[in-house]
């Protein structure tokens, strides 16, 4: 009973510290996002309150990629709090060396994990979707107007004449297959109608094979190759849906089955899965590094130091994280490899320094 009131008045600690950290990093997030949203908007017609809007849509999102590096300035608070008030020693007279707290506290960050991916990020994401849809709406280029359904890829682009509709039934390479492409003048009524059986995107300027070019008047022209400008290739198309962060875990795995109805590569929805799975993992990772910096440092006297090493380990580790990411973009790891390398590294050193950790 005792160890249990103690381990509850240690999971309050321990939350309270995650708590005011993440209040630290959101106001931060808040602030440069604010300056962000406001440089986005100073051309446009949007009132005072619209970046206020925005920033708060996007923070949550923000601060989810931060989690990792929360807990492990949280867990160097919570041990700079402990043995400030000499707790620690009350909890050696209980039993609870080390190792036992290391591991109390590397299991309350791997539950923690999953709390976050079930609850957190799906709300972040859901406010994502949302900032990106008011975001569009003044965004020049007008970037975000593709989709991916069962029906099978929808594009809406907008030119100087008119808009362009374009409809395929999936992907193949740099080829569109059994595509329709709809003009409307600015009035939106039909100015004519394009069905091929293949067309390639390799460039803005797409080539479209065994077309048939129906005008306003229902003449119909066929066509064994002809060239349709566009403000889209294979490479901007690719990049509209590389942001999966604004879908909800079941989203994606919807999205994953249309992707794979129209021959899309479910690379990015793999690694974004893996990025979930891979997180109770990484948190607690964190929370054993933190630790072995605090303990093995004598952070009772160099509590700064013990901050600055922590923050140096956390700008680390998010250079390996986009270094391992880097290597799986250009083959050199499996993609799927390329998200947890980064965890196991951290691991593998955590281990290297638990083993000693009772002798400190």
């Amino acid at each position: 009973m005792i160890i249990n009131i103690h381990k509850q008045y240690l999971l309050k600690k321990f939350l309270k510290k995650i708590f005011f950290v993440s209040g630290i990093f959101l106001i931060l997030i808040l602030i440069i996002n604010l300056i962000e949203e406001a440089n986005f908007l100073k051309n446009s017609d949007a009132n005072f309150i619209t970046p206020l809007v925005l920033s708060s849509l996007n923070a949550p999102s923000l601060l989810y990629e931060m989690i990792p590096f929360i807990f492990l300035i949280s867990t160097q608070f919570f041990f700079i709090e402990i043995f400030e008030n000499r707790e620690i020693f009350t909890l050696r007279q209980f039993g609870m060396d080390n190792f036992n707290l290391l591991r109390f506290l590397t299991s309350v960050s791997f539950i923690l994990g999953f709390l976050v991916i079930i609850l957190f990020y799906n709300f972040s994401s859901i406010l994502k979707n949302k900032y990106l849809q008011i975001k569009n709406d003044y965004a020049k280029d007008k970037k975000y107007l593709a989709v991916i359904t069962k029906n099978g890829l929808w594009i809406k682009d907008i030119q100087k004449k008119g808009t362009v509709i374009i409809n395929a039934e999936k992907i193949e390479n740099e080829y569109l297959i059994n595509s329709s492409i709809t003009q409307f003048d600015k009035n939106f009524q039909i100015t004519k109608n394009i069905i091929a059986n293949k067309v390639n995107i390799s460039k803005k300027e797409w080539v479209l094979f065994n077309a048939i070019v129906t005008e306003l008047d229902n003449s119909s022209v066929k066509y064994e190759e002809i060239q349709f400008k566009t403000n889209f290739d294979l490479e901007r198309i690719s990049n509209l849906f590389s942001d999966l962060t604004s879908l909800t875990y079941f989203d994606l795995l919807a999205l994953e089955v249309d992707y794979k109805a129209i021959g899309y590569s479910t690379s990015e929805i793999n690694i974004q899965k893996h990025r979930f799975y891979s997180l109770p993992f990484l948190l607690s990772a964190m929370t054993i590094i933190a630790t072995i910096i605090m303990i093995y440092n004598k952070f009772k006297k160099k509590i700064l130091f013990n901050l600055f090493i922590g923050i140096l380990f956390s700008v680390l580790i998010y250079y390996l994280g986009n270094f391992s990411n880097l290597l799986g973009e250009n083959g050199k790891l499996p993609l799927t490899l390329s998200v947890w390398f980064p965890v196991l590294m951290l691991l593998s050193f955590s281990i290297i320094g638990v083993i000693r950790l009772n002798e400190k």
